[in-house]
């Protein structure tokens, strides 16, 4: 089963510090590391790392920067569905303290300009059955349009709304899972119980829904199920936060498009994300394919 990820793609530039700064205040870096990120591709990747067909449908510059994503991405992916616009290729900065908490600025004036239902062949190239997984960096129109789109076409439609709209969000009926964190979840419910938050979700019309809880794990809602599944975090040292939750989505994408279900895919991916959490960078700290390969092992053993 294929996986197409719509999304961003964009380089990353992330500043570790002692701590964040305050308003006003001005501090210096202890270290500097800079490489591929944005939501889109950083989802892709780790799908296409756990064993996942995957395309990634993005929007870049025509510019020297685009070019240098590019060969960073063909390390893992097929970069043939990635246009060409007339904007500076989008950026990120990431503010990270000690304990591994971030704050991110982004520039993202190709994600904001791209629709890739009218921009490319997208529709044309899947098909029922497969999987479509989005985030929030499109514009919500374009987004929301997806959706319905694939889920008209037979797919199965993933969301993980990140960066949440500036609007209210009343209705998922056109999402088979959302992916949101236990803030994004109170943003989009008004309730701060993630058991309750993820009920409202499933009335507003998603047939599953995963909260990521950070040190506290996951709660996992399935719309076939009679109740929710909490899965605990895995415990690790935490050096950096930053792309945790994408590492999280991309993986829980990947592994439907492979045929495991719901609460499989989300075990694996809590797996994958806590190694992650342990290791500074972004993408650059996700799992490697042949770390995959040893966390699905393991998680398998756990399960028979």
């Amino acid at each position: 089963m294929g996986l197409h990820v719509v999304g961003n793609v964009c380089l990353d530039t992330s500043f570790r510090l002692p701590r964040l700064p305050r308003p006003g205040e001005t501090l210096n870096a202890l270290t500097t590391i800079e490489g591929l990120g944005g939501k889109g591709a950083n989802q892709a990747v780790a799908a296409a790392r756990s064993g996942a067909d995957v395309c990634l449908w993005s929007a870049i510059g025509n510019d020297e920067l685009a070019d240098r994503l590019v060969r960073m991405l063909q390390a893992d992916l097929d970069t043939g569905q990635l246009i060409r616009l007339a904007y500076p290729t989008d950026r990120s900065t990431i503010l990270l303290d000690e304990d591994g908490e971030n704050s991110i600025v982004s520039a993202v004036e190709c994600a904001r300009a791209f629709n890739p239902l009218s921009q490319t062949d997208l529709q044309a190239r899947w098909q029922a059955g497969e999987i479509l997984l989005l985030q929030g960096n499109l514009p919500w129109d374009v987004t929301v349009a997806c959706l319905h789109h694939a889920k008209r076409s037979g797919l199965m439609t993933v969301l993980n709304p990140s960066p949440l709209p500036e609007r209210q969000v009343s209705d998922l009926t056109y999402v088979d899972l959302v992916i949101v964190n236990q803030g994004e979840a109170l943003t989009l419910t008004g309730l701060a119980d993630p058991e309750q938050a993820a009920r409202m979700l499933a009335e507003m019309g998603a047939a599953g829904v995963i909260i990521t809880l950070a040190g506290e794990g996951s709660l996992i809602l399935d719309a076939k199920d009679a109740g929710p599944l909490r899965l605990r975090a895995q415990k690790t040292v935490v050096v950096d936060t930053s792309g945790a939750g994408d590492c999280f989505a991309g993986t829980v994408a990947g592994l439907l498009a492979q045929g495991k279900n719901l609460g499989q895919a989300a075990a694996v991916a809590t797996k994958a994300a806590a190694l992650a959490v342990s290791r500074l960078g972004t993408l650059a700290a996700y799992p490697t394919r042949a770390e995959f390969s040893e966390i699905l092992k393991i998680s398998e053993l756990e399960n028979t």
